[in-house]
C-alpha cells in the first residue's frame, strides 16, 4: 500500500545537521509493488478522511478559543499550492478560516520590517490561517534576487555575507517561537516539485486556453534560477525547522499524493493539541436547565 502513515514522519525536516533536500524524492507515490490505481484510491480515502477530521478540528479550535493554527505553504511555481489549499480545506467553514496570498510588497510594507505585513494577517484564536507564500520569500526570492533589498533601504544590508541571512533566519525563528508561546500552532509545507514536472505543467498551461491566466513569462525567467532556488530552499529549511514550527517536505509531482499527505499531517498536528469542548460552569449549567424548563413549559 502507499504507506502514508509510516512515511509522514520522514517528510518532516529533522532539527539536526542530517537534512539535505536532494534526499527527498518529489516523485514519491508509495509502494511501487501496488498498482497505481489502488494507491490513488487509498490516497483519495485519506484525503476524504482528512477533510472530515479537519472540519471537526476547526469546530474544536473555535469552541475552545485557546489556539490558532497557522499553515504556511511555500513552493516553486506550478507545484500545486492553490489546488492543495482548495482541496484540503474544502470541508472547513469559511468563517473559521482565512487565506492570504502575499505578492510583491507595497511601498507601505517596504517601510516596515520584513515580518510586518504577515504579522498583520495572523489568525486570531479559534481560527485557521493559511499563508500562500509568506515571510519566507524574504530568504528565498530575495536571496536569489538580492537587488530587491535595495527597495527595503536597510542599514548595513550586506547580502554578500552569510551573517545577513543568518540574522534573518534568527528573526524568523524568534518570531515563530513567540507565536507558539502565545497559542499559535505553526505547520509549514514545502511542496517539492521536480524541474521536469514543472516543465510539464507549464506546457499544459500554455497549451490549454483555460489555463493561460495561470501562466506568466516571468515564470520561465524564474525557472532559469532553479539551482539557486534549490540551494536557498535547502539552507532555509535546515535553518528554520524547529520543534515549535516544523517544516514538512511534501512530494508534489503527483497531486493526489501531496493533497492526501497535507490533509493527514494537518489533522495529526491538530490532534496533538488535545483540544476539547469547554465545560460549562455551574452557573451556566443552571441557566441551561432553567431555559430547558421554560421551553418545555410552553404551550
Amino acid at each position: 500500500m502507499i504507506h502514508f502513515q509510516d512515511q509522514l514522519s520522514r517528510f518532516r525536516v529533522p532539527t539536526n545537521d542530517k537534512f539535505k533536500l536532494k534526499d527527498f524524492d518529489p516523485a514519491w507515490n508509495g509502494d511501487g509493488k501496488v498498482p497505481e490505481e489502488e494507491r490513488k484510491r487509498y490516497a483519495e480515502s485519506l484525503l476524504a478522511e482528512g477533510i472530515k477530521d479537519l472540519a471537526e478540528a476547526q469546530n474544536l479550535l473555535y469552541a475552545s478559543d485557546t489556539w490558532s493554527l497557522l499553515v504556511i505553504f511555500q513552493a516553486m511555481d506550478a507545484a500545486g499550492k492553490d489546488g492543495t489549499i482548495k482541496h484540503v480545506l474544502s470541508g472547513v467553514n469559511p468563517q473559521g478560516c482565512q487565506v492570504y496570498s502575499f505578492k510583491q510588497p507595497s511601498s507601505e510594507e517596504l517601510d516596515h520590517d520584513f515580518l510586518w505585513r504577515c504579522a498583520k494577517a495572523l489568525p486570531e484564536r479559534g481560527r485557521i490561517g493559511i499563508f500562500n507564500r509568506s515571510y519566507y520569500e524574504e530568504v528565498l526570492v530575495v536571496k536569489v534576487h538580492p537587488e530587491y533589498l535595495h527597495a527595503q533601504r536597510l542599514p548595513e544590508s550586506d547580502v554578500s555575507t552569510p551573517k545577513f541571512w543568518k540574522h534573518r533566519y534568527k528573526s524568523i525563528n524568534n518570531f515563530e517561537r513567540h507565536l507558539a508561546r502565545n497559542g499559535t500552532r505553526i505547520i509549514k509545507f514545502f511542496l517539492n516539485v521536480s524541474k521536469e514536472e514543472q516543465k510539464r505543467r507549464f506546457l499544459e498551461r500554455i497549451d490549454d486556453p483555460k489555463k493561460h491566466w495561470k501562466f506568466s513569462p516571468t515564470d520561465i525567467a524564474e525557472r532559469g534560477h532553479w539551482s539557486e532556488y534549490m540551494d536557498a530552499y535547502d539552507e532555509m529549511l535546515h535553518a528554520t525547522t524547529t520543534k515549535w514550527a516544523p517544516w514538512y517536505v511534501i512530494p508534489a509531482d503527483h497531486k493526489w499524493v501531496a493533497r492526501a499527505a497535507v490533509a493527514t499531517i494537518l489533522t495529526q498536528e491538530i490532534k496533538q493539541l488535545d483540544l476539547k469542548y469547554p465545560e460549562p460552569s455551574e452557573a451556566v449549567k443552571g441557566a441551561l436547565e432553567a431555559s430547558r424548563q421554560k421551553l418545555m413549559g410552553e404551550d
